[in-house]
């Protein structure tokens, strides 16, 4: 894990995700400079501490880029829209100096980008989910094969065929 004091730049609205931007001022040296650019376009997992106290937990996140220039280093990480409960509670510390800490992900690019296979809902902080009202419930399906395999209406049976 690399832990390094940084400018919390900014915090914006992607299409699908939360970009955030982080800004290590001057020239000086990084502590594992060559394992974070090893990680760059990787999935990582960040955390953040203010004053010591951890933010928001670890968060998985898309290291999109890293510059470098003369003045500073920028790195920008990507935050998908499942943690947004989490990304709210960054938003606070943006503008300020923290302490972010960076470690490699045993999670691909392809598990972080493609959509998980389920009923969709929201899992709220007490841990119940709200799911759409208008999914179908086990006991309609339940209900529905029960009915497909009763015998219906007589069908004819009499069709002309052209041949």
């Amino acid at each position: 894990m690399i832990n390094m004091n940084v400018l919390f730049k900014s915090m914006q609205k992607d299409d699908k995700k939360e970009i955030l931007k982080f800004e290590i001022k001057g020239a000086e040296d990084l502590d594992g400079e060559a394992e974070l650019f090893d990680l760059s376009g990787d999935i990582v997992i960040i955390s953040m501490e203010v004053g010591g106290d951890d933010v928001c937990g670890e968060i998985n996140s898309e290291f999109i880029s890293m510059q470098r220039d003369s003045k500073k280093t920028v790195m920008k990480f990507g935050i998908k829209g499942d943690s947004d409960d989490k990304a709210a509670k960054l938003y606070r510390f943006a503008g300020r100096n923290v302490t972010l800490k960076v470690a490699p992900s045993q999670m691909s690019i392809e598990e972080f980008n493609e959509p998980r296979e389920g009923i969709r809902g929201k899992i709220n902080p007490d841990g119940t989910i709200e799911t759409d009202p208008n999914q179908v419930t086990l006991d309609e399906v339940a209900a529905g094969s029960e009915a497909d395999s009763e015998e219906g209406p007589p069908m004819p049976n009499d069709d002309v065929l052209p041949f």
